[in-house]
C-alpha cells in the first residue's frame, strides 16, 4: 500500500519512513529512549498488528506517522490527532469480552476477581491512557507549531483504528499534506525532517518526564 501519492510520484509510505528512521535517530541520540519501528522496509502491517506491535513491546508511548492528501491543495501543514471519546467507548466494551484484561493492568489476574471489579479496572486503566495521550498530543503541539506549519485547528480526534490500544498512550502525526506542494518540498527536505524531529523529540522526553513523575517513578 503506497498510500497517498503525490502529483509528482512522491508516495506517502516512502515519506512516513524516512521520518521515522530520522525520528529514532534522534532519539536514540538521547540516550534516554529506546525505539522500535513497527517496520523497517516496504512492508504492510495491517492496522491491528500495528497496534499489537506497541503492546507485545510493552510500549510507554505509540506514534502512527503519516502524510496525507486533501481534496483542496491549499490544505497544508501538520495536525494531531487522538482517539476520540465516541470510538474509544464502543472499542473499550469490546475489549472487556475479546481480550485477556489481566494484560491490561500489569499482570493482575482477574480471572480471580468479581466481573464488576474487572469493569472497573478496566475503564480505569482505559481513562488514564487517555488522558497520557492527551497531554502528550497537547504538548505535541506546542513543539511542532515552533517547528513547521500546523493546520488549523491541529489537535483533533476522530475514531482510529491504530489508536486503539486502550494500554499504550497513542497519537496520531499528520506530518504534512502531500497532496500540497508546498507541503511535498517540506517532507522530502531532510532539513526539514531533522528540524521536525528535533521538536517531536523534546515532547516524548517532556512527556516521558512529566507522566513518570506522576507515577512515581
Amino acid at each position: 500500500d503506497a498510500g497517498t501519492v503525490s502529483s509528482s510520484g512522491v508516495r506517502e509510505k516512502d515519506i512516513v519512513l524516512a521520518f521515522a528512521r530520522k525520528l529514532q535517530e534522534r532519539l536514540e541520540q538521547t540516550g534516554k529512549v529506546a525505539v522500535l519501528l513497527s517496520r523497517t522496509d516496504d512492508t504492510f502491517l495491517p492496522l491491528g498488528s500495528r497496534v499489537q506491535f506497541a503492546r507485545d513491546h510493552a510500549a510507554d508511548l505509540f506514534l502512527s506517522i503519516h502524510a496525507d492528501s486533501e481534496h483542496e491543495g491549499s490544505v497544508r501543514g501538520a495536525t494531531v490527532y487522538t482517539l476520540s471519546d465516541k470510538a474509544s467507548d464502543r472499542e473499550a466494551a469490546a475489549l472487556a469480552a475479546k481480550e485477556n484484561a489481566s494484560d491490561l493492568i500489569a499482570g493482575l489476574d482477574l480471572q480471580q476477581e468479581a466481573d464488576d471489579v474487572t469493569d472497573i479496572l478496566v475503564d480505569l486503566t482505559r481513562r488514564e491512557t487517555r488522558n497520557f495521550s492527551a497531554a502528550f498530543a497537547n504538548g505535541l503541539v506546542g513543539d511542532l507549531a515552533s517547528a513547521t506549519r500546523m493546520i488549523k485547528n491541529p489537535r483533533r480526534s476522530a475514531g482510529f483504528q491504530v489508536l486503539r490500544a486502550h494500554d499504550v498512550p497513542s497519537v496520531l502525526v499528520e506530518i504534512g499534506y502531500l497532496s500540497n506542494d508546498q507541503d511535498e518540498k517540506l517532507l522530502t527536505s531532510d532539513e526539514w525532517r531533522s528540524r521536525v524531529a528535533e521538536a517531536v523529540t523534546q515532547a516524548v522526553l517532556r512527556f516521558f518526564g512529566q507522566k513518570y513523575a506522576y507515577l512515581g517513578k
